[in-house]
C-alpha cells in the first residue's frame, strides 16, 4: 500500500494440554510452547509493528507465589526483543544449572513466561500514543486467582463512552484514548460478579455472553483467568478474522490461518475458522468448548483483510487477490486502447504483487486470443518467422517501482518533508520508451493519494511515459473505519476531497450545509446512529466522475503527462472475495449502529475544523 494506514493488531492464544515433560521427550525442548509462540507471533509480524506483549498463566502454583506474568515492548524489533528478555532469564540460570533446560519442574519455578498459558499480540496503535502502556495484554490483579485477567485483542470498540457509563466509571486520559480498557472494565466486572454468585466455579462463558451484548465494534479477543480458564471470543458480524486449532497437545487461536499452518505445520482443513459471536472456551483441566456467545448477525468480514491485511501466502487468499487484479483487466485494456506493444506494467511494492499477477493474467488472457486470431486469419500464408514473431510475443512486464528502506526523519518543515517524501519510491531508468510507452501500474488501494502525488507519480513522469495509469485493487474508499482501521477522518480520504471538489465545481456548496443541518439535528434527537447521512454527498456523481477528479488530485502540478486512475467496482470486490463482504469503507453500509454515527460525527468534525477521530 503506497499510503501507509495504521491497521489491525495480530493475536496469539496458546494452551499446552500435555506437561512440559512430555514436550521435552517428544520434541526435545521445554520451551515448545514459547517456540511456538514466538513463531505464531513472527509469521504475524505484517498486523502489527508498534509494539507487541506477552502474558503467560502458570497453572497449579503454591499458594502465595506468582502464577500470571506480562511483558510488553515498544522496541523496533518488538517480538525479538520481548523473547531476547526470556532468553536472557534462561542464560543466566544455566550459569549456575547448565543442564537447567532438561528439568521441567525447575524450568517452570524460575522463568517467568513458561506458563501453560499464553497470549501474545502484535500491536498497530488505531488509537493512543505508542507508549508501552498501551500495548496488549492489559491485565487485572487480585489475591482471588479466579478474578485475575488478561486480555488482548484485535478491534475497535465505537461505545466506549456508554460502556464506562453503564459502569458509572469517569474515564481517566489513558482510558479514553484505550478500547481495550473499557473492555476489560466491563469483563472483570461481570467476572467479579460471576465469581460472587459461583465462588467454588465461575463460569467463564456467562461473563462473556453478558459482556458481549454491550459490545458495538468489531473484535476478536483473546482471555487468561487466574484459575487457568481462558477463550477467544470474536465479534458477531464476524468482522475481525478469527481461526483456531486444536489437537491432543495444544489448543491454537490466531487472526491468521496461514500462520497457525506453518507454525504447527498442519493441513489447511485442520485449522479452523471461529465463527461470528462465538468464543473458544477452554477449561483449566485442558478441556475446550464452543459456545455461541452471541447471536450471529449478518456476516461482514473484513474485506482489506483480503485486500491487503493478511499475509497472502494464505491459498484462498492468494486466489482473491490474483481475482481482484484479472477483474481489472478490461477496464485496463480499454484504458491502454488495446495497444499492449506499446504499454508496461508494473506494480507498486510490496503488497499489491499478487494482484498484479492476476492482471497481468489477464493481458495474458487478451494477447493468447489475439495470436490465435491473428494466426488463424493469415490462411496458412506465413513463413516461420512471422509465426515466430506472433507466438513470442509477451507482455511487456519492468518492476519500475523500488521501494527504499523505510525513510524516517527528525525534519518537520513542510517542505523538506516533501522533499524527502518524494524519494520513498525509486525508478529503473530505461525500462520505457519514452513518449512512446504507456505506463501501468497497480497498487493494492488509495487512500490518501499523498504517496502518489507526492512520490509516485512524479517518479514515473521522469521515465516520460505517453501516459500514466495508477490502478487499485480496491474500491474508492470513501468512509471512515471504526472497526480496526485506522481511517476515521473524512480529510484522509482522496474521494471526499474529489467530492468536495466536484461539489464546488457545480455551485452545489448548499448540498454541504444541508447534510451538516442533518447530523446536527441526528445528534439533537440521540439519533446519530441511526442512518450514514455522508452517502448523500456522493450520490450525484459516479464512480468515474470521481476518478477522473482524483486523477487530477494526484497529479502533480509540474507534471503534464495524462494521468488516469482505475478503481475496483464494488460488484468485482464481491465476486473476488465472496465470503469477506464488509465493505462500509467503499459503500458506507454499516455492519452495526456505531458506525453510522462514526461516518455522521467525521463529518461534522470536518465541516467544524476538529481534527480529531470520530469516535
Amino acid at each position: 500500500m503506497s499510503d501507509p494506514l495504521q491497521h489491525e493488531c495480530g493475536l496469539a492464544f496458546i494452551r499446552l494440554r500435555k506437561p512440559f515433560s512430555y514436550y521435552l521427550k517428544q520434541y526435545g525442548t521445554v520451551l515448545y510452547g514459547l517456540n511456538k509462540l514466538y513463531l505464531l507471533m513472527e509469521k504475524q509480524h505484517n498486523r502489527g509493528q508498534d509494539g507487541a506483549g506477552i502474558a503467560a498463566i502458570k497453572l497449579n502454583t503454591e499458594p502465595g507465589y506468582p502464577f500470571l506474568y506480562r511483558i510488553r515492548s515498544i522496541e523496533t524489533m518488538a517480538i525479538a526483543d520481548l523473547f531476547h528478555q526470556i532468553s536472557e532469564e534462561i542464560t543466566d540460570l544455566e550459569k549456575y544449572q547448565p543442564d537447567i533446560k532438561q528439568h521441567p519442574g525447575l524450568m517452570k519455578g524460575n522463568i517467568r513466561f513458561m506458563g501453560e498459558l499464553l497470549l501474545g499480540h502484535l500491536r498497530y496503535g488505531t488509537q493512543g500514543k505508542n507508549r508501552v502502556e498501551y500495548c496488549h495484554p492489559f491485565i487485572k490483579r487480585n489475591t482471588i486467582p479466579a478474578l485475575n485477567l488478561a486480555l488482548a485483542g484485535n478491534f475497535n470498540l465505537v461505545n466506549t463512552e456508554e460502556l464506562f457509563g453503564l459502569l458509572n466509571i469517569e474515564p481517566g486520559d489513558f482510558q479514553k484514548q484505550s478500547d481495550l480498557a473499557a473492555m476489560m472494565e466491563i469483563v472483570h466486572h461481570f467476572l467479579v460478579k460471576e465469581e460472587q454468585q459461583h465462588p467454588d466455579c465461575p463460569d467463564i462463558v456467562n461473563v462473556l455472553r453478558k459482556s458481549a451484548a454491550l459490545f458495538d465494534g468489531g473484535y476478536h479477543v483473546g482471555g487468561l483467568i487466574g484459575n487457568g480458564d481462558g477463550f477467544i471470543l470474536r465479534d458477531p458480524n464476524g468482522i475481525r478474522p478469527s481461526y483456531y486449532y486444536i489437537s491432543d497437545e495444544v489448543i491454537v487461536g490466531a487472526s491468521e490461518r496461514a500462520a497457525i499452518r506453518t507454525t504447527f505445520n498442519v493441513g489447511e482443513n485442520e485449522v479452523k475458522e471461529l465463527m461470528p459471536g462465538q468464543a473458544l472456551v477452554v477449561r483449566a483441566n485442558g478441556s475446550y468448548q464452543l459456545e455461541q456467545i452471541i447471536e450471529p448477525r449478518e456476516r461482514r468480514a473484513c474485506s482489506f483483510e483480503r485486500i491487503y491485511f493478511s499475509r497472502g501466502n494464505d491459498k484462498k487468499i492468494y486466489k482473491e487477490r490474483m481475482a481482484l487484479g484479472h477483474h481489472l483487466s478490461n477496464h485496463v485494456l480499454q484504458a491502454i486502447n488495446y495497444d499492449l506493444k506499446h504499454t508496461v506494467f508494473s506494480f507498486i511494492p510490496n503488497t499489491a504483487e499478487v494482484a498484479f499477477y492476476g492482471l497481468l493474467k489477464g493481458m495474458e488472457d487478451y494477447l493468447n486470443k489475439i495470436k490465435i486470431q491473428r494466426i488463424l486469419s493469415w490462411d496458412h500464408q506465413f513463413d516461420e518467422e512471422k509465426l515466430s514473431e506472433m507466438v513470442n510475443r509477451r507482455i511487456r512486464v519492468e518492476k519500475i517501482a523500488n521501494k527504499d528502506v523505510k525513510m524516517r526523519t527528525f525534519i518537520t518543515e513542510d517542505v523538506s518533508r516533501k522533499e524527502l517524501v518524494q524519494h520513498v519510491y525509486d525508478i529503473t531508468y530505461g525500462s520505457i520508451k519514452k513518449e512512446e510507452d504507456s505506463v501501468v501500474v497497480i497498487d493494492d488501494s488509495i487512500v490518501r493519494g499523498t504517496t502518489l502525488r507526492e512520490s509516485i507519480i512524479k517518479m514515473l513522469s521522469r521515465l516520460e511515459p505517453k501516459k500514466i495509469i495508477i490502478v487499485s485493487s480496491a474500491p474508492q474508499i470513501r468512509y471512515p473505519d471504526c472497526y480496526g482501521i485506522d481511517m476515521s477522518k473524512m480529510n484522509d480520504f482522496i474521494a471526499f476531497h474529489a467530492a468536495l471538489l466536484l461539489v464546488k465545481e457545480q455551485k452545489m456548496e448548499a448540498l454541504l450545509r444541508e447534510l451538516y443541518a442533518k447530523c446536527k439535528e441526528l445528534e439533537r434527537n440521540n439519533r446519530l446512529h441511526t442512518e450514514n447521512l455522508v452517502r448523500l454527498l456522493y450520490k450525484p456523481f459516479s464512480a468515474e466522475d470521481l476518478s477522473k477528479k482524483i486523477a487530477q488530485l494526484v497529479t502533480p502540478p509540474d507534471v503534464t503527462i495524462p494521468v488516469e486512475v482505475i478503481y475496483q467496482t464494488i460488484e468485482n470486490l464481491h465476486e473476488s472475495c465472496p465470503t469477506n463482504t464488509g465493505d462500509w469503507y467503499f459503500t458506507g453500509n454499516y455492519p452495526t449502529p456505531g458506525g453510522n454515527r462514526v461516518v455522521n460525527k467525521a463529518f461534522m468534525n470536518f465541516m467544524e475544523g476538529n481534527h480529531v477521530r470520530g469516535y
